[in-house]
């Protein structure tokens, strides 16, 4: 597949885990080549019918960063959740990264 973006420039590391049942905690690293000032949003759809959501509380490394996701309320569903992180950059553009889980594996 073609990406639109700098080869290098996609989080890695994603994860997510969940805490007692209703608290989510996703984690991600800066893409080893994406440029200093990239900032990455990360934004999640719990099943096809239900609209896509932005993070409302973002996790920041000491360079305000969003490097992670604290959801809330979360509530666990039987398809494949969908999670896409974009980023950006005034200087290039950035490759997202997305994935689907299974909320229950995790």
């Amino acid at each position: 597949p073609v990406f639109a973006g700098m080869s290098g420039s996609a989080i890695e590391n994603f994860s997510c885990v969940i805490y007692n049942i209703f608290l989510m905690n996703c984690t991600w690293q800066a893409g080893r080549d994406a440029p200093a000032d990239t900032q990455y949003f990360l934004y999640w759809q719990k099943s096809r019918e239900e609209n896509q959501m932005e993070c409302e509380l973002y996790i920041k490394d000491e360079n305000c960063r969003n490097m992670g996701c604290i959801f809330q309320n979360v509530t666990i569903g039987i398809e494949k959740a969908y999670f896409l992180v974009n980023g950006s950059s005034k200087d290039s553009l950035i490759q997202f990264y997305d994935e689907y889980i299974d909320l229950y594996t995790i």
